[in-house]
């Protein structure tokens, strides 16, 4: 026995000392083909040049994803109601969302090729005659998450920035590209009801929710002010919306970084600091009140949250300097980058707004590697978003025609 454990061990050690050159070795080639094979890996999924263009023809992918929401409202009412009904039960709001970045997109589109645009303002009329009587039938709280009825709203009767902004903006979409009297009038009244809200608060802002206002709320709420201003040829809603960004700056800066906070109370007490999932879109709206404070905000968005790497892009939801919770805004967190599903998205639309076609161009090739597009014939979607945020995506793509009609028409700021 001694013999041959000893006769073993010799044996053993050699054999031993092989297994671990040859492991070795095949770690060293595993490193330098990930060395050579991960700068290379969005060649792959490398969006085509000029994926955004500021007029003329939507890209390819635009025109993709046009095809595919469009067939959601005039083919398809089956596959519409399934995805609305997932949307919901994540999230009501999301429902509300993707059809006010749907009209958005759509009135876009119809600047930008006047030959579609009966077709484009048929679907129009549909989402926003649809949205209008679901409002009157189920009330606001439909469009709302539930911790709507914790608490009263501070301003009475209750009503939600977030509902009366969004359906302002779809109504105002719906004029810039053709008159039609009676969204006109609905549009003024929700314009002077907002108003009259956000006038009445120390900070200039209205609630969204119970004693909770949202900058994302209120600045889309001034753009579609400024819609009226432009059908109207006033500038009442560009007066307001430079009151209200000065009292933004007084009071709901974040000291650290500069970046507008995302949530506060309707006397103006900071509630969440800076988040992507509201800074993107913030930004684009400030270009119709400010465009110089807008361009600010995305630049400081762009160094905060923003981030590239080996032709891949994507956004973290909150600076370094301020950690939030995941949560519905934010969607899932990537660990190690902090990259956020939520911020990543409306990451493209301030890319499309502030003309940054390398950053563009990154965010797309990592929504192609990690979003999954599905293609049917000419028509795109994502398997790992949904409707909002291919709506969203078509937004961003489509961005442009809108605010440039409104800068033309209701005085530049």
């Amino acid at each position: 026995m001694t013999d041959l454990s000893s006769t073993a061990g010799v044996v053993a050690r050699p054999a031993a000392a092989g297994r671990l050159r040859r492991l070795g070795a095949a770690a060293l080639s595993l490193l330098v083909a990930t060395a050579v094979w991960l700068p290379c890996l969005h060649l792959f999924f490398r969006s085509e040049p000029g994926e955004h263009r500021a007029s003329g023809a939507l890209s390819p992918r635009g025109q993709a994803l046009l095809a595919h929401q469009l067939s959601l409202w005039e083919e398809d009412s089956v596959a519409q109601d399934a995805a609305l009904a997932r949307m919901r039960a994540a999230n009501a709001e999301w429902d509300f969302m993707g059809r006010t970045f749907l009209v958005l997109g759509l009135a876009n589109a119809a600047l930008r090729d006047p030959g579609a645009q009966a077709r484009h303002l048929a679907v129009i009329d549909r989402i926003v005659d649809e949205t209008l009587a679901i409002e009157r039938e189920r009330g606001m709280l439909h469009f709302m998450m539930p911790y709507a009825t914790r608490r009263p709203f501070v301003q009475q009767p209750a009503r939600s920035l977030f509902v009366d902004g969004e359906i302002a903006l779809m109504l105002g979409a719906r004029a810039l590209v053709a008159r039609r009297a009676d969204h006109e009038a609905e549009l003024d009244a929700r314009v002077a009801e907002m108003r009259s809200r956000m006038e009445r608060s120390p900070v200039l802002s209205a609630e969204s929710y119970p004693d909770e206002c949202w900058t994302f709320c209120n600045t889309l709420a001034l753009s579609a002010m400024r819609m009226a201003d432009a059908l109207h040829g006033e500038r009442r809603g560009l007066d307001l919306g430079r009151r209200w960004l000065a009292a933004a700056r007084a009071r709901l800066l974040d000291p650290k970084t500069g970046l507008l906070v995302s949530s506060y109370t309707h006397d103006g007490r900071i509630l969440d600091g800076p988040e992507g999932s509201s800074l993107w879109l913030v930004a684009h709206a400030l270009l119709l009140i400010d465009p110089d404070f807008a361009r600010d905000q995305y630049a400081r968005a762009r160094r905060e949250l923003g981030a590239e790497l080996l032709g891949f892009g994507w956004a973290r939801e909150w600076p370094r300097s301020w950690a939030g919770p995941e949560d519905v805004d934010s969607g899932p967190i990537v660990p190690l980058v902090g990259a956020s599903a939520g911020s990543s998205g409306l990451a493209l639309l301030g890319a499309s707004a502030f003309g940054d076609a390398p950053y563009l161009g990154g965010l797309l090739t990592s929504l192609d590697l990690a979003a999954f597009p599905i293609r049917e014939g000419d028509r795109l979607r994502y398997a790992a978003s949904n409707q909002v945020g291919d709506a969203a995506l078509l937004y961003a793509l489509s961005f442009g025609p809108l605010w440039e009609r409104i800068a033309g028409a209701g005085g530049a700021p």
